[in-house]
């Protein structure tokens, strides 16, 4: 076996880990979209450390999986979600909430509207301006 999977098996039974706890904290609804009854899975909210960190990890459905990491594919509509997310007590999901935002701004006047409203406290604007999404 070669050690890049060896780190990728070992990251991922790490991440495997706060797995109960992330269903827990999220009630088994998408963190992001609040889909409920759909298949979750970890997300690690950019910068990712060498060591998982339960504070970078949110739960999130395939849909807002594969829209952040496809943009191409990506369904503008669907993160008008993100106008309860924004409010999240969870600094991750706030933080991906909003760096969302600013991706669709670019297309989208209601999310400019929507980011103007946003507070963040100092250490979630500096993990904010970290995470780069096209």
């Amino acid at each position: 076996m070669s050690r890049g999977h060896a780190r990728y098996q070992e990251r991922h039974h790490g991440l495997s880990l706060f797995g109960k706890d992330l269903v827990r904290r999220c009630s088994s609804h998408c963190e992001l979209c609040n889909a409920q009854g759909v298949k979750l899975g970890i997300f690690e909210v950019p910068p990712i450390e060498n060591e998982p960190n339960f504070e970078h990890c949110i739960m999130i459905c395939d849909v807002c999986t594969q829209q952040i990491e496809r943009p191409k594919t990506r369904d503008n509509n669907h993160w008008r979600c993100l106008n309860a997310s924004i409010w999240s007590p969870v600094p991750a999901v706030k933080v991906m909430a909003i760096a969302m935002l600013q991706s669709i701004a670019q297309q989208e006047r209601w999310a400019v509207e929507l980011l103007e409203q946003v507070y963040l406290e100092a250490d979630e604007q500096a993990w904010l301006e970290e995470i780069e999404i096209p």
